[in-house]
Order: structure tokens, then sequence, then C-alpha cells
């Protein structure tokens, strides 16, 4: 009787490890590889991580979602689907769609985006 709580025990604490392991937050962002799908993609023609360009510093974009559950599927939904956006001046245009299919590098851009501290660097 014993033996048999002892394994099920270690099962439970065997798939509780694995669901954390596989959680997005347990899993490391690769700030390379997010940096250079963005480069690729285009997004540092209006972004930056940390100065205001033609759209938001990245750091600025981190720090208004901090904290919001829902911040992930937004930003991958605005970064694959081309999604109208209005600037400063008023214009608007189609938002370029990230270039990549893989929905791991893609959760690994949202993913750094939302991992940086929040605000603009200091002038």
């Amino acid at each position: 009787m014993l033996d048999l709580r002892l394994l099920r025990l270690v099962a439970v604490a065997g798939l509780s490890l694995s669901a954390l392991a596989a959680s997005p937050a347990a899993q490391a962002v690769d700030a390379d590889g997010a940096l250079m799908l963005a480069r690729q993609s285009g997004c540092l023609k209006c972004h930056a991580v940390d100065k205001k360009k033609e759209a938001p510093a990245y750091r600025d974009i981190a720090a208004k979602y901090k904290g919001n559950s829902e911040a992930p599927a937004k930003l991958y939904h605005h970064i694959t689907s081309g999604e109208r956006v209005k600037f400063e001046d008023g214009h608007e245009e189609d938002h370029k769609v990230v270039k990549s299919k893989d929905p791991a590098q893609i959760r690994n851009l949202v993913d750094w985006i939302l991992s940086l501290p929040g605000g603009t660097a200091p002038k």
C-alpha cells in the first residue's frame, strides 16, 4: 500500500514538473533570435528597443502591457495579421507581417518584447 502511494506521489510530482517546464514563463527567451527576426522582418525601421521612432519603443510596449494576461495573444496577432496601425500624424498603414511562419519564433519575439524592462531609456 505504501509503495503504491509513493508511486502516485512520484507520478504527480513528475507531471507537475513537466507542466512547469512547458509553461512559457519557465522557458528562456532567446533575445538574439528575437532581435534577428525583428531585424529580418523590418521591424526596426519603425521600432527601436529603447527609444521611440515612428512607432513605440519595445520597452514602452512592454510597459503598456505589463501584467496584462492577454498581451501575448494581442501582440502575436498584431505582428502576424497586417492590421491597420495609426501613426501620430494621423496617417494609417498596414502593419508589416513578421517574416516567419514558425509559431515558436514568433512567440519568442513576443515574449522577448514583453520581457524588456518598461519605459524608454533616459536621454
